[in-house]
């Protein structure tokens, strides 16, 4: 089941973000602050199977880039993943956004998810990190 993250799930949210394997937590891109910030504006949406959470994501309305994307390890491949991605582009569209950004670290599974989603790579950005994007329907 997929629904809308509430503050008091902000403990879940960062047992998986520290549990991912790959693109791994770099506290100084992400505060405290910004984590609540998005529970209470994006909104992170969550995917809840069997009475725990298993993944996460945002987009960030501001800008129309994908904040977060995480499922917890032995959980992946199973479509969760392509749900919460689905659900957070949706959410940018109806912010206003024709196109969602990303950001990724080069040789990971994550980039090669988002090339399989159709996602258009851009190269790297000054910090060697891989840069997407791809074209999402605003909703009307």
């Amino acid at each position: 089941m997929i629904r809308r993250a509430i503050l008091d799930d902000i403990p879940a949210l960062m047992r998986i973000r520290l549990a991912v394997r790959e693109n791994t937590f770099n506290p100084a891109r992400v505060s405290p602050a910004d984590v609540v910030w998005f529970v209470e504006q994006a909104p992170v949406w969550v995917w809840e199977e069997a009475g725990a959470m298993r993944g996460f994501s945002a987009g960030d309305p501001r800008d129309g880039s994908i904040w977060a994307l995480f499922v917890e390890p032995g959980f992946e491949g199973r479509g969760i993943g392509s749900a919460l991605l689905a659900r957070a582009c949706a959410s940018l569209a109806a912010a206003g956004h024709a196109t969602a950004t990303l950001d990724t670290a080069p040789g990971t599974r994550a980039a090669e998810f988002y090339r399989r989603q159709g996602w258009v790579e851009g190269g790297p950005d000054a910090a060697g990190a891989l840069l997407f994007s791809r074209a999402i329907v605003t909703a009307s």
